[in-house]
């Protein structure tokens, strides 16, 4: 399996300015409300390019906070009409809500998925309408969607290189993601790459004690699966992989209840603002930071340009992404960056955190961005 890293800027991306402005058309919901609620359209019209959004699930932290006024800015930035709905983390809702989607009249539909197969019939139906389709953050095994998210793989070896910075032998666990989401075995072939055991085996460093999928990428599920490997290994664990930031506040609060938090490096992803606060505490030892603002406007731009012409390949910024399942597909793939205790100034530059959140609990002048 082969995979291209491409460092994406936003200006590399050339949106055509297919959509005119003016009144009528769709709904568009307010990017601070709960997606399906409507308000008066800012842009599109009736010649102009509707694009609908179908979230997994809105409760997600990043995707109310950063993804969605992001992508919705950039939809109206070139013209067009923004509409969306939540599935709710169910499969079946998901499926009825791009129908309905396309019911409204989307030109382009993105689709954040809560099961990357379960999707496909909805997908085929799209396209089969001439409706152009985007996988994202998540990738969808269909070889005419554009994919847009971040190198995945690059994130999970970047937490494993900051987990194995730390201890390189012993006791490992590791904690995936859903295990109908492509991202989680991303993930772990990154870290594969970066010399942690394939699924199944063991070095002759480190030892895999326990690995496991999790429901909905859930905090709650993440928190008794540590638990349960604390339990089963005498609390002999000395390094947790865990594939994002919420599932890794699970695992610390496994931790902390047997009075190890702090004592084993602890990964994450996602750049949340309680895991920020979590590494400047020293109890998450990385954070990979994914600025979904990037990955918002990105696709926001795409759909844009996907008005005008349907072919994926077509839009500037892509590179052919050779999928699990054997297809090729158009691929923009962002850089994520490794937020440790050593480089916390990167996120409050960028006005992700202020320091009054990040330094929380924090003795003053123990790390960088913390005086």
């Amino acid at each position: 399996m082969s995979f291209k890293k491409l460092a994406f800027t936003m200006s590399a991306l050339v949106v055509v300015a297919a959509c005119s402005t003016g009144g009528g058309g769709a709904t568009t919901a307010p990017a601070t409300s709960a997606p399906g609620t409507s308000a008066p359209a800012t842009g599109g019209g009736d010649e102009g390019c509707t694009v609908g959004m179908s979230w997994n699930n809105y409760q997600e932290e990043r995707w109310a906070k950063w993804d969605e006024p992001a992508l919705k800015a950039a939809i109206e930035a070139g013209g067009g009409t923004y509409i969306s709905n939540d599935a709710g983390s169910s499969e079946e809702t998901q499926i009825s809500n791009v129908e309905n989607l396309i019911t409204q009249g989307a030109d382009v539909v993105v689709i954040l998925a809560q099961n990357t197969e379960a999707i496909l019939p909805a997908v085929d139906a799209a396209l089969a309408q001439d409706i152009p389709v985007i996988a994202y953050d998540r990738l969808i095994e269909s070889p005419d969607v554009l994919y847009t998210s971040f190198d995945n793989i690059l994130v999970g070896k970047m937490q494993a290189e900051a987990v194995l910075a730390e201890v390189s032998s012993g006791n490992f666990v590791v904690i995936k993601g859903n295990g109908d989401d492509a991202n989680s075995d991303f993930l772990r072939d990154g870290m594969v790459q970066a010399g942690i055991p394939e699924p199944g085996e063991n070095s002759d460093e480190i030892t895999i004690v326990g690995e496991s999928y999790t429901d909905n990428w859930d905090p709650a599920i993440a928190q008794t699966t540590m638990e349960q490997f604390l339990t089963d290994n005498d609390n002999d664990i000395q390094a947790a992989l865990v594939e994002n930031d919420g599932m890794a506040g699970g695992a610390i609060a496994a931790l902390e209840a047997q009075g190890m938090a702090g004592t084993i490096p602890v990964s994450g992803q996602d750049g949340d603002l309680a895991a920020l606060n979590r590494v400047a505490l020293g109890t998450q030892t990385v954070s990979v930071w994914k600025d979904a603002r990037e990955l918002g406007t990105a696709s926001g731009e795409a759909a844009i340009a996907l008005c005008e012409n349907g072919d994926p390949s077509a839009i500037d910024g892509t590179a052919d992404f050779e999928t699990p399942g054997g297809n090729t597909v158009a691929g923009i793939l962002l850089e994520p960056i490794p937020v440790t205790q050593e480089n916390l100034d990167v996120v409050l530059d960028a006005e992700w955190i202020d320091e009054e959140t990040l330094c929380q609990g924090v003795d003053a002048g123990s790390v960088a961005g913390c005086p």
